[in-house]
């Protein structure tokens, strides 16, 4: 009786073996998740599985017809024939980004936050119409950024008030003594004047302008006017002049002024109650002028 020799082991079957012991095995279970299952080496040498799990959701989206279009033309070259559609074989296809633009962009969460918590409270005080009792801005007083280095307003214009009342007072008592003096006043040239040493016709390019009740005004907006600083001076007493610089080319204020009283007590009262006075947003600066 013949015997059947066994067949030999090829090196071949080896080589196969080892490939199908990595090939990939691919699971669908029945809610459509595809389930991917690798064995792979390590950096160790180690053999490791790996599983993966897809779920493919269809999502219709509305594109241009124009592009829409395009897709339904026929193939050509080397995918002439094939079906519509990127052939995944030849083609890669690359991660559908959504572009949000904003202004959070390099900003960590917790800027954001505070930022949106800002915004939030803004908008609740615009509602109720607050306003600080010092700068008259729409925020909380305690969160006013002027609340350690300004007076609040309300003080400043009582202390105005009480001021402007001070002068008229003085004013009416100066027109009593006048009146009973001798009846209704009348305008007297300066040259006529007692108690003047001049004479009638003097030059006055020899007399020297007194600058001991001119105050300087620094830290004007360029919006400022001349009838603006008037009416923030007149009420301390009569005004002499009032001179706010200006640039030659634009017109607008160069951010400093001149205001000149005619007596020197109603320019210290200006003075102690304008200088630090919040004005357009700035913190104003009054102070005596230096003669030249």
């Amino acid at each position: 009786m013949a015997t059947v020799a066994p067949s030999k082991h090829s090196w071949a079957d080896e080589i196969e073996e080892e490939e199908d012991a990595y090939a990939p095995k691919v699971f669908t279970d029945e809610n459509g998740i595809k389930t991917i299952i690798e064995f792979r080496e390590n950096e160790d040498g180690k053999k490791v599985k790996v599983t993966r799990k897809i779920r493919s959701k269809l999502v219709t989206e509305h594109v241009n017809k124009a592009v829409a279009q395009r897709k339904k033309w026929a193939k050509f070259g080397e995918e002439e024939g094939n079906k519509p559609g990127p052939d995944l074989s030849t083609t890669t296809i690359g991660e559908n980004i959504p572009l949000k633009l904003g202004s959070t962009a390099g900003k960590s969460v917790d800027t954001v936050a505070a930022e949106e918590a800002q915004e939030k409270l803004r908008r609740q005080a615009k509602a109720k119409n607050i306003m600080c009792r010092i700068c008259k801005g729409e925020h909380f007083t305690s969160k006013c950024p002027y609340k350690d280095t300004l007076q609040p307003l309300d003080e400043i214009a009582n202390s105005i008030e009480s001021v402007k009342n001070e002068v008229d007072i003085s004013e009416s008592a100066a027109a009593g003594v006048a009146d009973a003096a001798g009846g209704p006043n009348k305008y007297i040239a300066p040259h006529l004047r007692k108690g003047t040493a001049s004479g009638a016709g003097e030059s006055m390019r020899d007399t020297k302008r007194d600058d001991s009740a001119t105050l300087r005004v620094t830290n004007l907006s360029e919006d400022v006017t001349d009838n603006d600083i008037y009416d923030l001076f007149y009420r301390f007493g009569q005004i002499a002049r009032v001179y706010l610089a200006r640039d030659r080319e634009t017109g607008l204020c160069k951010g400093f002024a001149f205001v000149s009283f005619t007596d020197r007590d109603d320019a210290e009262r200006a003075q102690q109650a304008i200088n630090g006075y919040g004005y357009d947003n700035l913190i104003l600066r009054v102070e005596f002028a230096r003669s030249s």
